[in-house]
This record gives structure tokens, sequence and C-alpha cells, in this order.
């Protein structure tokens, strides 16, 4: 009888919970922590390349350009502000006589080995030339 109620005193015993709940918590706190900090990497990376795209569309619109200043243009921007957009690849592809699109695509950094995460912007807009009125 006393060995009975002795186990089940140690049943009962709460003893170590607190480390395995606080075990628990660290971890799903560690991961939501990781899911932000990893959704405003890829936030800031898509503005990055959208920023790049723009900056080409408005070289390459002007006057007298061709979408290949528009290229060059958006490759600069990301060579000085494009350190969150890995391996960027940029491409005048959809542009007409009247038109530029300049389009941007990377890899965004991650947190998680493993994790591809791919971002693509574009940014189109009117060439300018001289029209008869």
């Amino acid at each position: 009888m006393r060995r009975l109620k002795a186990a089940a005193a140690r049943i009962r015993d709460d003893r170590g919970v607190g480390s395995v709940e606080l075990a628990t918590l660290a971890v799903v706190v560690l991961l939501l922590a990781f899911t932000i900090i990893q959704v405003g990497f890829y936030y800031h990376a898509r503005k990055v390349a959208q920023s790049a795209a723009r900056h080409g569309v408005d070289a390459g619109r002007q006057l007298g350009a061709t979408s290949g200043d528009g290229v060059v243009q958006a490759q600069q921007y990301l060579a000085r502000h494009g350190n969150s957009v890995r391996g960027p690849a940029v491409s005048a592809s959809g542009s007409t006589a009247t038109q530029i699109r300049i389009t941007v695509t990377g890899s965004v950094a991650t947190l998680v080995p493993g994790l591809e995460l791919t971002v693509t912007q574009h940014a189109d807009g009117p060439i300018e030339r001289w029209t008869a009125p």
C-alpha cells in the first residue's frame, strides 16, 4: 500500500514540467520570430527589385535612349542598393517601339537553409517620341 501511494505521489509531482513548457514555448517563439524576419526579407527584396525596374524604365523611356540603357540603369541600381536581391537578372523583354518593360528577377536571402524564394518585378512605361500634331 505504501509503495502504491509513493508511486501515485511521484506521478502527480510537477517537478520538471516548467522546463518542458519553456523549451516548447522557446521553439514556437523562435519559429515565429524567424518567420517574421523572413517575410521582411521577402518584401524588402521585392521593393528593391521594383525600384530597380522603375529606374530602368525611367532611363530607357527618354528620347533617344534604348531598352539596353534601361537594363544598364537597373543593373547599376541593383549594384548600389540590391544586397537583398541575390543573383539578379534584368531584361527588357516585352518592350515594343512605343513601350518599354524592364523585368528584374532574383532570389531572396533566407534564414532557412534550402529555402529558395524568388522575386520577380517589372515596370512599364511609354517611350518618349516626337509625333506630328
